[in-house]
């Protein structure tokens, strides 16, 4: 079974990780798991969310990290340092979005990747975001092991996420076309996907 964990801080961005987690959750070979820095976080739109797995108790074998953004990814906490750390340097896939983003940029994980975020001008004072010419001004970038993404792009996210651990193109397309369509388009092009 493949673990796809998902980091929700306090004042998560809920609309962020909600297509990508239904995406993965219903595939029969993985499974959606949660990580915080403590056990209840709450989101922005009200959700209290009880946390599977504290950031320092992540297991050792995931095959997927998304961090998703929201109002307190100013946090500093070294355990989620060195978990993000060492996914980056030994290329295993990590997909961040919105704030979680500038938690990157401000801790200088963003060194050698091209990326996106919410502005670039909010990392304009920190002194460990390296590399300004690799930002580039669109929805979601994706570079070797990282997808980033602004805030609204959470179908875009999800797109670039699954490519990246390996769904087909089709099987993207359908699962992310239905919500970019809407029910009658999608039907037409790809039949009713209930029947």
């Amino acid at each position: 079974m493949k673990i796809a964990e998902f980091v929700l801080l306090n004042q998560y961005a809920d609309w962020e990780g909600a297509y990508l987690s239904s995406q993965l959750n219903q595939k029969k070979d993985w499974q959606v798991r949660t990580a915080s820095v403590k056990p209840v976080v709450k989101s922005i739109g009200g959700f209290t969310t009880q946390i599977d797995d504290l950031i320092s108790d992540v297991p050792k074998h995931i095959d997927l990290l998304v961090l998703i953004g929201g109002n307190s990814w100013s946090i500093n906490d070294e355990a989620l340092y060195q978990l993000v750390s060492h996914r980056l340097a030994n290329k295993m896939p990590v997909g961040a979005i919105c704030g979680a983003v500038d938690f990157l940029a401000r801790t200088g994980l963003l060194t050698g990747f091209k990326h996106t975020g919410n502005a670039q001008y909010l990392w304009k004072d920190d002194v460990d975001y390296k590399n300004p010419t690799d930002f580039q001004n669109v929805q979601v970038v994706s570079d070797r092991n990282l997808v980033t993404a602004n805030g609204t792009a959470a179908l875009d996210f999800t797109e670039r996420v699954l490519k990246m651990i390996g769904c087909s193109e089709k099987e993207i397309a359908m699962g992310v076309e239905l919500h970019k369509l809407g029910f009658y388009a999608y039907t037409t092009k790809y039949g009713n996907p209930y029947q």
